[in-house]
């Protein structure tokens, strides 16, 4: 079944589904429209790491809204877990950083047949298995623009956290390179000073951005608003 799964690479098409949702039934292209989206796994319910994660994307709600991105959370359990799931990372989010509110999609997937589609599969660890022998979901995350292109893919093991300050920071990256040609460099933040495209001639840079500074023929770096 894994061998004849096909890799979904940085600039695949994200696969379109339906699925059953804490918010109701989707079709995910659909669901998308033109904004963003976060697609981010989670081996199961009622799982420590997790729980913690998915307070803070609810935490982080309005950062992901002003740039236009739209979040849907996977695990690999039924409806009724998920809602249950949900008063807990709650209740844990009023205890640790105050009122959080779970307002984004979970979707069902018991039967893993989306975890297979995205290749969110752990076919490595044995016992990292349901009570059926189904593989649980690995903890990834999916960048997708508007136009339904995969933009970055990070996979977690178990012990580590997801960092959504580094997610949020590259979809800024992202969403600036797209809207200007520039690149952004090593440990870059929003407001920092961006790298010149290569494909940016230098008069051509002349007149983009006048503020330029070439340190190397092929290393230019300007000012420039992360509007």
């Amino acid at each position: 079944m894994a061998d004849q799964h096909k890799t979904l690479r940085l600039g695949s098409v994200a696969p379109d589904f339906e699925a059953e949702t804490t918010l109701g039934k989707i079709k995910f292209h659909e669901w998308l429209g033109d904004s963003w989206g976060v697609l981010f796994s989670h081996p199961g319910d009622f799982t420590p790491v997790c729980t913690t994660e998915l307070g803070e994307v609810a935490r982080r709600a309005p950062d992901f809204a002003k740039r236009n991105v739209k979040v849907i959370g996977i695990s690999a359990n039924g409806l009724e877990e998920h809602h249950k799931w949900i008063k807990d990372i709650e209740e844990y989010g009023v205890k640790t950083t105050g009122p959080t509110h779970v307002e984004y999609p979970i979707i069902a997937d018991a039967d893993r047949k989306i975890s297979y589609l995205y290749d969110m599969l752990d076919y490595q660890d044995v016992t990292n298995r349901d009570a059926k022998g189904l593989p649980f979901t690995i903890r990834t995350v999916f960048i997708i623009d508007p136009k339904k292109v995969i933009r970055l893919t990070i996979s977690y093991p178990a012990v580590a956290g997801r960092n959504f300050d580094e997610i949020i920071r590259v979809i800024d990256a992202i969403q600036l390179g797209d809207k200007n040609r520039i690149a952004t460099p090593v440990n870059w933040n929003k407001g920092d000073d961006v790298i010149i495209h290569a494909s940016v001639s230098n008069e051509e840079a002349k007149t983009l951005f006048p503020e330029h500074k070439v340190h190397y023929p092929y290393l230019r770096t300007t000012p420039l608003k992360a509007n």
